[in-house]
């Protein structure tokens, strides 16, 4: 057993190298059938955006609205999906000695052939709670959005997924050495600061979650050792929603993943699939600057380490990152104005389609994106408990 683990490391070299080349585009025609999010990003009516556009804060009745909000969605619409709660309380500047409960929400679809420790994961992120202050605050950048954005990207490439594995054990493969890269979706509570940001009074579901992934443990025969290594690329979505959104590249490790989105969006601008292709100068239009210009980045002014976020206790325990927050940030940024009525729709609807599109390129779906979409009604759930000061479980 001595000698299987210096086996998993160089095995888990190879699949990240093997990720990056094995990163399939789409083609036009399947480009064209990513979805619009349409009615569903409506603020008052849409969804999967409106339920989320209210108060957040961690262990209040709106935080449980939106957590049912996104199990509810799962349970109905995905039913092949895996879901997780994670459980955390810690005390927080404001609680006094009462523990306040945080709970994180992961969402999971391998390979129907895998078992745990086998599969990699593109992990796609956002937080869902909301600040304490000001009084009423929503959030609606801040990250309602970026998490009506991962349901859309969950629900378009779902019937694919199924489609593309269907066909690989119709075809008689090789499981075991074919395709062992599944999906993952996390919704993480209390990013907000209850008083003023340090590095105690803030990420607390980032944190909780990170330390216990790094303490759950596989075989020594797996490919991966813990489920913190199963994590393929981190990319997290924050501040998303504002017009004329500028995202820089923060790592020199994942620039080569922000080269990918960057030309897809490239790609979909040229298709003239996305809506804030244009606008308005005075009396005439001009092309928008595209989200991400930093394709050709070539210098060492990497800004990784100058914006705190849920990444960083993931990045700090070696997980691979992509940092999807705009610089400068949104004008509205932590003040009441970040509302829905402060959303630029357009906008939000292609980080929507950019996300999809990204997924679907790292998930290798091309040829399987006209696949309908199954009804059905059954899904698989389990709750487990972290540990951050305290535990417990909740029931949604």
């Amino acid at each position: 057993m001595a000698h299987l683990r210096p086996l998993c490391y160089i095995t888990q070299v190879l699949l990240l190298a093997y990720l990056a080349a094995a990163y399939t585009y789409l083609s036009g025609e399947s480009l064209r059938t990513i979805p619009s999010p349409g009615d569903d990003f409506n603020i008052k009516t849409g969804k999967l955006l409106s339920p989320i556009l209210q108060p957040r804060v961690p262990g209040t009745p709106g935080s449980t609205v939106v957590q049912n909000h996104f199990v509810n969605f799962f349970k109905t619409e995905l039913p092949e999906w895996i879901i997780e709660l994670q459980n955390s309380t810690s005390k927080t500047p404001l609680s006094g000695v009462k523990d306040v409960p945080f709970v994180n929400i992961i969402m999971t679809r391998d390979p129907p052939w895998t078992t745990p420790g086998f599969a990699s994961r593109l992990t796609l992120v956002a937080h869902y709670d909301s600040k304490l202050t000001p009084k009423g605050f929503i959030g609606a950048t801040d990250s309602a959005a970026p998490c009506a954005m991962l349901m859309h990207a969950a629900r378009s490439i779902d019937a694919a997924l199924t489609a593309k594995w269907e066909k690989m054990q119709a075809d008689g493969m090789d499981l075991e050495f074919e395709d062992q890269q599944g999906i993952q979706i996390i919704f993480l509570d209390g990013e907000e600061a209850f008083k003023v940001w340090t590095s105690e009074d803030s990420l607390y579901g980032a944190k909780s979650l990170a330390a216990e992934m790094e303490g759950t443990a596989f075989a020594a025969q797996s490919t991966f050792h813990n489920a913190l290594s199963t994590i393929s690329l981190f990319v997290l979505l924050d501040l998303l929603g504002d017009k004329n959104p500028t995202v820089p590249s923060y790592f020199p490790t994942t620039h080569w993943a922000y080269r990918k989105l960057a030309d897809l969006e490239k790609r979909l601008r040229t298709l003239s699939l996305l809506e804030s292709a244009t606008t308005k100068q005075g009396s005439s239009k001009r092309a928008v600057a595209p989200f991400l210009p930093d394709f050709d980045k070539s210098d060492d002014r990497w800004l990784g380490g100058l914006i705190e976020d849920d990444h960083i206790p993931f990045m700090n325990r070696g997980v691979d990152v992509l940092h999807l927050i705009p610089s400068p940030f949104p004008r509205v940024w932590h003040t009441k104005d970040d509302d829905g009525a402060h959303l630029h729709i357009p906008t939000v609807k292609d980080w929507a389609r950019l996300v999809t599109g990204f997924a679907a390129e790292w998930m290798e779906l091309e040829g399987f994106m006209n696949a309908s979409r199954p009804a059905s009604n059954h899904n698989r759930e389990r709750n487990h408990a972290g540990n951050q000061q305290g535990n417990g479980k909740s029931e949604l």
